[in-house]
């Protein structure tokens, strides 16, 4: 049987929401957990963003660094969030693997004291990879 004009193979093209593009990458990516110690006005300013974003670094904060491992994110909450503020807490996050890949590691002390080092200039790129929400895991006050 002859197909007739304008029948057969239907193509269609959709155009997804440049946030529904990002979103769709990032879940088929692999992520990287990271960490990140937060006193009371940087998690103010993540809550009012929905816990899905990082505030921008203030003029005398170059780098943004989140850490590696739990225990070091609540040693840093506690020792220096906590007498600073008398608020400290850890949050924990997911990024695109594939991002931060041109970010090494860096070891800032003993063996477990690694971080990466997010120039300031790059952190809303960093936010746009970040996949879910930024929770708070631990809390720790005065």
């Amino acid at each position: 049987m002859a197909r007739r004009p304008g029948r057969g193979i239907v193509r269609l093209r959709i155009t997804l929401a440049p946030e529904l593009q990002l979103n769709l990458r990032n879940r088929m990516d692999p992520t990287v957990v990271m960490y990140r110690p937060t006193g009371p006005e940087e998690l103010a300013l993540v809550r009012s963003s929905g816990f899905k974003r990082w505030p921008p670094r203030l003029p005398d904060q170059p780098i943004f660094y989140p850490v590696t491992n739990e225990q070091y994110a609540i040693q840093i909450a506690r020792e220096w969030n906590v007498p600073a503020s008398g608020y400290g807490c850890v949050t924990r996050f997911a990024v695109s693997s594939a991002f931060m890949k041109k970010y090494p590691v860096q070891q800032v002390g003993g063996a477990g004291h690694t971080e990466w080092w997010v120039p300031a200039e790059e952190l809303e790129a960093l936010n746009d990879h970040i996949v879910g929400l930024i929770e708070v895991i631990h809390e720790f006050r005065r």
